[in-house]
């Protein structure tokens, strides 16, 4: 079996400065699947710019014309406390899209199942009209999207296990009841979302600060797999976020790889029992280097079952 891995070398020029969401991220798991022997079982795609009808299905035209009247030709903007622009931001943000789009349409087209899109900058907190949280666009929804008004798909699952809540997907698909959104992070919580009451097709599991792969898996179960079954998902959608790791200081869940391994092997179930094993993972979170790149590996071994052990 072989897993399509998506990324482009704008991903890498995208940087804010002094800040955990850097470009070492990416060489970081590029070196771990080099030296862990998953390179050869990998397929490489380059990302191409999202299609700008996905974009604007996603987000607001003003929105979207707004990023690009504030690309600097030099230096940062800032666009929120946490969130900034450089020369090659814009660009990397617009192929960190194309990536969950050329995604889907691998997957949609039959020619290779399970995709991993190793990009920046991240997605999920991306709003339908701001960027926050080091995100602009929201590339899982972008590839849901794509699954949905290109290739004809009725149903989609979106599964978000990073430390923090999805908002921004939510906030996009949210009573869309053809999309099944599953959101795992610690609460209380940057950025203070997904307690409360939401819509149907939205189901947030919030862990307070503390909580170890036990807890994790047991909400998983609890929570998502049940809903899961009964949505029964023509397409699995990943925003994997490994910053819920005990090693990542940016929060306090204390995840170990082999939990990422164990959510990772219960997706591909769902979608082997569902969706003819097609599944789309998109990086989102994972600040610790070292850490993020031993996740990478064990969410990619996961995808490929036994194989993946033997590696």
């Amino acid at each position: 079996m072989t897993i399509a891995f998506i990324s482009h070398p704008e991903c890498l020029k995208h940087e804010m400065g002094p800040h955990p969401e850097q470009p070492a991220r990416l060489t970081a798991i590029d070196d771990r699947l080099l030296v862990c022997g998953l390179e050869m079982v990998l397929r490489h795609y380059e990302a191409p710019v999202v299609s700008r009808a996905l974009l604007e299905r996603a987000h607001d035209l003003d929105y979207i014309e707004s990023l690009y009247a504030r690309s600097p030709g030099q230096g940062h903007v800032q666009l929120d406390p946490d969130t900034a622009m450089n020369p090659h931001t814009l660009q990397a943000a617009l192929h960190a899209a194309g990536a969950a789009e050329l995604g889907v349409d691998l997957v949609m087209g039959g020619e290779i199942k399970q995709v991993f899109c190793a990009v920046r900058p991240p997605g999920h907190h991306a709003e339908r009209n701001r960027s926050m949280g080091f995100c602009l666009f929201n590339n899982i929804a972008i590839g849901a999207f794509n699954a949905l008004e290109n290739h004809g798909l009725d149903r989609v699952a979106i599964l978000d296990f990073d430390v923090h809540h999805g908002n921004g997907t939510e906030h996009i698909v949210q009573g869309d009841e053809r999309i099944l959104f599953c959101s795992t992070f610690q609460h209380p919580f940057y950025p203070d979302s997904g307690a409360g009451k939401t819509a149907d097709n939205v189901i947030n599991t919030p862990l307070p600060a503390g909580t170890d792969g036990e807890g994790f898996r047991a909400a998983v179960t609890r929570d998502w797999l049940p809903r899961l079954t009964e949505f029964a998902p023509q397409l699995v959608l990943v925003s994997a976020g490994f910053d819920a790791h005990q090693a990542d200081d940016m929060a306090g869940l204390n995840l170990v790889d082999s939990d990422y391994a164990w959510v990772t092997r219960k997706l591909c179930e769902q979608a082997d029992a569902s969706a003819e094993g097609r599944l789309v993972s998109c990086l989102e979170g994972g600040y610790e280097l070292h850490a993020l790149g031993r996740c990478v590996e064990a969410h990619l071994k996961a995808m490929l079952g036994p194989t993946g052990a033997a590696l």
